[in-house]
């Protein structure tokens, strides 16, 4: 009897299982949950190695069906420990351990353009990739075996070296990577090269993708595993897409919400309104105001359920949310003796009291950008007691636009 079987039960093994059956337990699933292949299943791949390192060691193994993960923990029963589940895999595979598995070429990244609609119903986006690939009828070598010998041009070296003269009687020596063999310091016979790839080991390849964007977002990268260039010796790269949406439409995202603006008429926030908007899926919503209701200046209302979708529940979609921006009539839009029927149905003004010493003073448009309003700014500097009236008067421009609504 076996006091736990937790790690059996991981492998999806019987506790008098045979160490075969183990290793063959344990292959079919690293192979199942390994990174490259399911990123989202890092957790089991760890459990499962971190299973396969107890009971695939008889000493190990005697001690956890004594006492469990804690005797495991608690005590030292030999045999090989390891950094992390990647080395197991490796050795158990025949890799070489984690330099080796991380000798790969470099990822390619990709910008894609979407837009917001592309986002919100799907879109298929063909993207055209360009990769080195190892040449397939010489495996890489670049010509027949034997081929490979020392760069002429360089002598072996990867570089080469020659003399520039900088001025009378002063010279100096610049090095440059050999063109001929690219500085590896060795090339493929002219005579004994592929005449596939010409002795390049790398021709390129062009290669059509097919990309769908829904349930996505704005800067939201699609990883395609091993995609990337190769070259001899080392593991293929990733490719790396990056979603750019460009900003067109008259909606911003915010998570699963969508926002816009929205212009009414003075008379549609007082009195009412019917509006119609075009979702991004082009259907037409009618947005009215219910009646008596008062719209003001940047009020911002919502219209649940008509966001942007959510791929986790596909029946649910997030909130638009509409900022309304009241539009005021030009300046003497109404006759002078209309005025007074306008002001009877309006909420009544404020009264104010006021006294003979007060004074009247005249209101005028303000222009943040005149500075003529400023009084004997220019003629001043600032001396040792302070601010002079022309520092002051330009603090107070400051101030006065920083104030001022965009």
């Amino acid at each position: 009897m076996v006091k736990e079987t937790e790690y059996y039960d991981i492998l999806g093994v019987k506790p008098s299982a045979s160490r075969e059956e183990i290793k063959k337990a344990y292959r079919k699933l690293a192979l199942k949950y390994h990174p490259d292949k399911k990123p989202g299943e890092g957790e089991k791949f760890k459990l499962t190695s971190q299973a396969y390192e107890v009971l695939s060691d008889p000493k190990k193994r005697d001690v956890y069906d004594q006492g469990g993960e804690q005797a495991i923990k608690e005590g030292d029963s030999g045999g090989p420990s390891f950094s992390s589940p990647m080395d197991i895999f490796d050795m158990f595979f025949g890799g070489g351990g984690r330099t080796a598995r991380e000798r790969r070429g470099k990822n390619v990244v990709h910008q894609l353009s979407v837009t917001l609609e592309d986002l919100y119903n799907g879109a298929s986006k063909k993207l055209a990739l360009q990769k080195n690939v190892i040449c397939e009828k010489c495996e890489g070598i670049g010509g027949k075996k034997g081929s490979m010998e020392k760069c002429p041009l360089c002598k072996g070296q990867g570089m080469l070296t020659r003399t520039q003269q900088t001025g009378p009687g002063a010279v100096r020596q610049v090095q440059t990577v050999c063109v001929e063999c690219r500085g590896q310091g060795e090339r493929v016979n002219p005579k004994g090269r592929c005449g596939c790839c010409r002795g390049a080991k790398v021709p390129r390849e062009r290669k059509i993708s097919q990309l769908f964007s829904k349930c996505m977002k704005d800067g939201q990268k699609m990883l395609f595993h091993g995609e990337g260039g190769q070259e001899p010796g080392l593991g293929p790269g990733d490719v790396i897409i990056v979603l750019d949406q460009k900003d067109r439409s008259v909606f911003q995202r915010r998570g699963h919400d969508l926002i816009m603006k929205m212009k009414i008429h003075l008379s549609e926030a007082l009195c009412g309104f019917k509006k119609t908007v075009k979702t991004p899926d082009d259907r037409i919503l009618v947005i009215t105001s219910k009646s008596g209701e008062v719209i003001k200046h940047g009020d911002l209302k919502c219209v649940r359920n008509e966001g942007m979708p959510i791929c986790e529940a596909p029946l649910e979609k997030g909130t638009l949310i509409i900022q309304f921006l009241v539009i005021f009539p030009e300046t003497h839009w109404l006759s002078p003796e209309k005025l007074p029927q306008l002001e009877a149905l309006l909420p009544p003004r404020q009264k104010v009291r006021i006294t003979d010493d007060m004074d009247h003073v005249e209101l005028k448009d303000f222009n943040p950008s005149e500075q003529s309003w400023r009084q004997h700014g220019e003629a001043y500097q600032e001396d040792d007691d302070g601010p002079g009236p022309e520092c002051s008067a330009r603090r107070r421009d400051m101030a006065v636009s920083a104030a001022l609504p965009d």
